[in-house]
């Protein structure tokens, strides 16, 4: 597994990302993560359409809920665009917040169980086994047209920006 340091800091402390630093260009790997109910859902069930995929670490802190809000609403708007939010948080935990926190145009869904998603899109965090924050947006032919692998992870991505690369495909 390819190691990463000197990318991204966790409040301003450097940690180790696993695998590989995709950039524009890439064929976006396929992968499964779970859904709020442990059902597999693989990035090729989305064949054909925009997805941006929006990594964070944990939903239970507050730059997560801002982002995966910002996102929810976003989504809510788009119709042919898919958003993902991944987390290595467990279904249940991801079922309980999004009922209480009204998230319901995302598809929130957990790479608990085998990483997957985290180890071919590098930002698994070695020290933590969490997700880095990161976003990234693939076309319609499972193109990667734009990655932030957000530099501190206690800050916020660029919306406007991955939201122009779904909007531009």
């Amino acid at each position: 597994m390819q190691k990463r340091t000197n990318e991204v800091t966790m409040k301003g402390n450097p940690v180790t990302l696993l695998g590989p630093k995709l950039k524009v260009g890439d064929s976006a790997p396929d992968f499964t993560v779970s859904d709020m109910a442990l059902k597999p859902v693989k990035l090729s069930d989305f064949k054909g359409k925009v997805k941006i995929i929006n990594a964070v670490p944990s939903v239970d802190t507050s730059v997560c809920n801002a982002q995966v809000h910002h996102f929810n609403v976003e989504a809510a708007k788009l119709k042919d665009i898919v958003i993902f939010s991944v987390s290595v948080d467990l279904p249940f935990a991801l079922n309980r917040y999004c009922a209480a926190e009204g998230i319901d145009a995302v598809k929130v869904t957990s790479d608990y169980k085998d990483l997957d998603f985290g180890q071919k899109y590098g930002v698994v965090i070695e020290e933590l086994r969490l997700l880095s924050r990161a976003v990234f947006v693939i076309d319609k032919n499972d193109k990667i047209v734009y990655v932030e692998y957000v530099k501190e992870v206690a800050t916020e991505p660029d919306y406007e920006k991955a939201l122009a690369a779904a909007k531009a495909c």
